[in-house]
């Protein structure tokens, strides 16, 4: 059974805003797709890779997510081993769900990610991130 990732996209502003920096080739893997590059292999690597996504928080709010293609070793200047976490093109839309800050990246089973967004309403101008959390945190999305 698959399992997620859930990781703060820090420094950005909206779901736009980090596929821009998705674009940007530093943000790339040698392969072309978007990658996240972190210090710690996940140790449940076998069920992310059966399926799972990253959930992208942007500004107190988890708003989209990624498919997992792969997980590369990286290495640096440092020579230092990390992973790279190859990511499919293209960010879903996900129902916002408010989340706290945290360091890292941390597990998110099935049933604590937030669905995805219809994508008939793809279209549609999505709110700020700001009064997403605030709408979220009082229960009317």
């Amino acid at each position: 059974m698959a399992i997620n990732l859930i990781k703060l996209s820090v420094g950005t502003e909206s779901i736009d805003g980090l596929a821009e920096w998705q674009r940007n080739a530093r943000a790339k893997g040698p392969c072309g797709n978007p990658r996240h590059v972190t210090r710690m292999w996940p140790k449940r690597a076998e069920e992310l890779l059966d399926g799972g996504s990253i959930y992208w928080v942007i500004k107190g709010v988890v708003l989209c997510r990624q498919p997992i293609l792969r997980l590369d070793e990286v290495r640096r200047e440092d020579d230092i081993p990390r992973c790279g976490i190859v990511l499919r093109p293209g960010l879903i839309p996900v129902a916002p769900l408010p989340k706290r800050p945290f360091q890292g990246w941390r597990y998110l089973t099935a049933a604590d990610a937030p669905g995805d967004i219809d994508p008939a309403r793809a279209t549609e101008e999505p709110l700020p991130p700001g009064l997403t959390l605030a709408l979220s945190e009082i229960g009317v999305l």
